[in-house]
This record gives structure tokens, sequence and C-alpha cells, in this order.
């Protein structure tokens, strides 16, 4: 099978662009993380249209998590951030930071797990 990767990976017929966010929670902080769970998966619910895949990082399965991975659909970087700044994550203190990237979905199969 053949795929024009190109136009694959452009998104240029959308009028949104996907993003993957790497955040990174301040160190020694999973008690505000507990405390602020709760509230920050009803907002991750709440947003799905545009958070498309979310989840915490970290270095073994049953550790605390360092932070997080999400893959975004928005219209441009300054959505993503506007959004970012109302998760209780972000509110509540727990973020030390994030990187924001453009990301190109490779391949053309639906994405599920």
């Amino acid at each position: 099978m053949s795929h024009d990767f190109a136009a694959l990976t452009a998104n240029a017929h959308e009028d949104w662009t996907l993003f993957a966010v790497r955040f990174h929670d301040k160190p020694g902080a999973s008690e505000l993380r507990r405390q602020l769970l709760q509230a920050h998966l009803e907002w991750v619910a709440a947003h799905q249209d545009v958070v498309r895949v979310a989840g915490s990082l970290r270095e073994s399965p049953d550790a605390t998590p360092v932070g997080a991975l999400w893959v975004m659909r928005a219209p441009d970087k300054a959505a993503v951030e506007a959004l970012i700044a109302t998760d209780p994550f972000t509110t509540g203190g727990l973020r030390a930071g994030w990187d924001i990237f453009y990301w190109s979905k490779a391949l053309p199969q639906p994405v599920s797990f």
C-alpha cells in the first residue's frame, strides 16, 4: 500500500493543527497532584474535543507521575496555550512548565487503544 505521506502529515485540508504537549510537574508535588486530580480529570473530559489523547508520564508503572503527554487538535499554538492556562493542574500550581510541539501523524489509520 502506498501513501502520500506529505499530504497525510500536512493537515492542509483541515482548519486545525495537531500539537504534542509534554508537561513537567514540579518536583515533590505528589500531594498537590492528588488534591487537584479529580478537578483536572473532569476538566480534561470537558475538553476532549481539543485534548484528543492525554495521560501522565512515569519512570515506572508504580511511580508518581513526573508530568504528562497530550496530543491536542487546535487552530494554532496560541489556542493551545490559552487552554492549558485553564487546566486545574496549571491554575493550581502543579505544572513547572511544558513544551508545545507541532505534531504530524505519519500513518493514516485511526488511533485507538
